[in-house]
């Protein structure tokens, strides 16, 4: 492919809505790009309507296997009065970025891989190995998608992994997992005049959030990388009227984990505190879980992190950072998989994630098709 091959692609998949949904359309538009190539296999693994995994490998000789990561789907864009350009419109400025939401988080890791892959193919590599591209849906909420591939065996056969987030081309080797979860308090209408005729859903969700907290700030466990668990309430709802005792009320809240804590382990102190409180008179609280992922352990010395980070150096011509990442990625599910296998966190992207005017520097999202290549065929023949 010619430059503007590569940017025209990335466009389009820019391009199309995937807010937390129909990343069917990417998958679609990316399995039509490897069908002329007789000797890939494509398989799309569904998890609902719209909403396809896309498992693409190439090569067939089984020597070694190294995947590529990437999620289909993008956040909401908030206000798009706010963007400079349409959310959506893939624009390119003067300065030789595209803007649009999803362009750093994470459609150009995930278009950069897939080229690679095209471009060795059309090599008529790998000629050692097997390369397989691992295209995810619902990372950013629910992480289902790689959730599912995990627990079919998609990435069993693996000896290392990239997950092509924005990382601006630096280097992660561990991040934070996650606990999101929704708390929700039942109680009994009444006058505000007559409380006592009510039970106060409110006061009770603030009970638990108080024990909650507190219990949770038991795990004092420090990462020398990553830190300390970290946990917040950042949703709340309740009561209908100021004049009325609140029937209900729920809170969400974020938990942020480091190795040392599990998220088994800090799930049965939540669902200790749930059943605590529910045996007081009064009490009528229901947990559910949001999205569960542990933490991805890592160690900057493994052989594979420090041959990526050479391979890195040598594409963007200076020094890259080798460090964690307070985020969570898919990572947080694969590490679920039967496999026993190094994984890093390397791709094209800018620090404007999530934000309005989101973008990603072109010359970067180039230099990451190369790398990607580059890292495929020293890796399958053994150079690491």
């Amino acid at each position: 492919m010619d430059q503007q091959e590569k940017i025209k692609l990335l466009q389009r998949i820019v391009q199309m809505e995937t807010v937390n949904d129909h990343e069917s359309l990417v998958a679609d538009y990316l399995a039509t790009l490897f069908q002329p190539y007789p000797n890939v296999e494509m398989t799309r693994v569904r998890y609902k309507s719209g909403r396809d995994n896309l498992v693409v490998t190439i090569g067939t000789d089984h020597h070694r296997q190294l995947g590529f990561a990437g999620h289909m789907d993008v956040v909401a864009t908030g206000d798009p009065q706010k963007w400079d350009h349409a959310p959506f419109s893939g624009d390119i400025t003067d300065d030789f970025k595209m803007v649009g939401r999803g362009a750093s988080d994470m459609k150009a890791g995930l278009a950069a891989m897939v080229i690679a892959a095209l471009e060795l193919l059309d090599q008529g590599e790998p000629q050692h190995g097997q390369i397989k591209l691992i295209c995810t849906i619902a990372e950013e909420s629910t992480m289902v998608g790689s959730e599912q591939l995990t627990k079919e065996g998609y990435l069993d056969d693996l000896d290392a992994l990239v997950i092509c987030e924005g990382s601006g081309l630096d280097i992660s080797y561990t991040h934070n997992g996650d606990i999101d979860y929704r708390v929700t308090s039942h109680g009994k209408a009444a006058h505000s005049a007559s409380p006592e005729m009510g039970v106060n859903a409110i006061e009770n969700l603030m009970t638990f959030w108080h024990t909650a907290k507190a219990e949770l700030a038991k795990f004092d466990e420090t990462d020398a990388v990553l830190g300390n668990l970290l946990h917040n309430v950042t949703v709340i709802k309740g009561g209908e009227q100021i004049n009325s005792i609140p029937a209900e009320a729920d809170l969400e809240a974020n938990i942020r984990l480091i190795p040392q804590t599990p998220a088994k382990v800090v799930k049965q102190r939540l669902e200790a505190v749930i059943a605590t409180l529910n045996q007081q008179p009064g009490f009528e609280l229901d947990l559910e879980y949001l999205l569960v992922g542990d933490a991805l352990p890592g160690d900057q010395n493994v052989d594979f992190v420090q041959f990526v980070k050479r391979e890195t150096e040598a594409e963007v011509g200076h020094e890259v950072t080798l460090s964690g990442d307070k985020g969570t990625t898919d990572g947080s599910k694969f590490i679920d998989s039967k496999g026993d296998f190094p994984m890093v966190i390397v791709g094209p992207g800018s620090n404007t994630a999530h934000q309005v005017n989101e973008y990603v520097d072109l010359n970067q999202y180039l230099k990451a098709i190369e790398l990607y290549k580059n890292i495929s065929l020293k890796f399958l023949e053994g150079d690491n």
